[in-house]
């Protein structure tokens, strides 16, 4: 998403200058205090990327991946003088496009996931109208741009939204999780089964869908093209801007930017489906940036308790778009509830 969204939008209602929100939310809840560090740091160099940093996925402790949404462009980023840079051969990352090598993906969101990097994307910038497509990448290919190695159009699989309000965020979860959870199939109501959907690797993808904050989650078969939609949810929030699971703690965290003050939640497998356990408010010394980013760097990369996490900021304020903060190592306490 291109423009902060502070009007109205996706139940969220102002009325003589005050927010209302659906009852229940994430967002009408008291927000508990952020569990890591109240002060972030920047995590780029100044102007390294300018604005539209858009999605973040680590890959181990010290691999970074992060896309922009305007050109579409991936970047693998690694540690370097303790900021988060270009890796060799990524200096000004590397421009998507569909699988038949055309179009600008407006690449939302990244994860990095065993059979590849997988972006989320709400449209082709070089057309009009709502597309939404998943699409896989070989982030080891060389050259200056990279063609979609798989693609997925869910496009009419899900409500219409205006281009700008699509695909937001994605995230992938392993099946020995969400079989060992009881996670519910409400394609075929019963417990999720990884046999029922042979084609599609070992695990789901779930995707946000902006202007509705829902989660919905996917078989996507490996060799692009076909799904089965498993399971679809709240995300907490009247927007969602990013998703990211925290195997530690069994959670899928949820996210939104600077419409829902910077808050997260964090959601957990409870009697089959995902419910928000917490809800965060954003690091007490950091303003309210613009965040559609965030990721969680792995438990291997754990330091006196604490471990990384970064916000990718998409208006690029004062010149940077990336911050990072930590979170205990240690699951939150149960106490932070919604």
């Amino acid at each position: 998403m291109h423009l902060s969204r502070r009007f109205a939008m996706a139940g969220t209602l102002f009325v003589a200058g005050l927010l209302t929100v659906p009852p229940g939310s994430a967002q009408a809840s008291t927000a508990a205090a952020w569990p890591g560090d109240p002060a972030v740091a920047v995590a780029d160099a100044a102007g390294a990327f300018g604005d539209n940093l858009s999605g973040l996925s680590f890959q181990g402790a010290d691999v970074l991946w992060a896309v922009k949404n305007g050109p579409g462009t991936l970047y693998r980023l690694v540690r370097r003088d303790g900021l988060w840079r270009p890796a060799d051969g990524w200096s000004s990352g590397k421009r998507l496009h569909y699988a038949d090598g055309g179009g600008d993906p407006d690449a939302e969101a990244v994860v990095a996931t065993p059979d590849g990097v997988v972006a989320a994307t709400e449209r082709d910038n070089d057309g009009d109208g709502s597309l939404l497509k998943v699409l896989r990448f070989d982030g080891s290919a060389t050259g200056s741009s990279l063609d979609a190695v798989a693609e997925w159009d869910l496009t009419d699989d899900l409500p219409a939204v205006d281009d700008n309000g699509g695909f937001e965020a994605i995230s992938w979860i392993p099946d020995t999780f969400l079989t060992a959870g009881g996670f519910l199939d409400e394609h075929t109501k019963k417990p999720y089964d990884p046999a029922a959907y042979p084609d599609h690797g070992t695990g789901l993808y779930f995707v946000g869908l902006e202007d509705e904050g829902k989660v919905y989650a996917y078989a996507l078969n490996r060799s692009g093209g076909g799904f089965t939609r498993v399971a679809a949810f709240s995300a907490g929030f009247p927007n969602v801007m990013e998703l990211e699971f925290e195997p530690e703690t069994g959670s899928l965290w949820s996210v939104c930017d600077n419409t829902c003050d910077g808050r997260s939640a964090r959601l957990k497998l409870v009697d089959g489906r995902f419910k928000v356990a917490a809800t965060y408010a954003r690091p007490a010394k950091m303003p309210n940036y613009n965040n559609e980013g965030f990721a969680i760097a792995p438990q291997s990369s754990c330091a006196s308790g604490r471990k990384e996490v970064v916000w990718a900021d998409d208006g690029n304020d004062g010149d940077h778009a990336l911050r990072r903060g930590t979170l205990p190592c240690q699951p939150p306490s149960a106490s932070a509830t919604a």
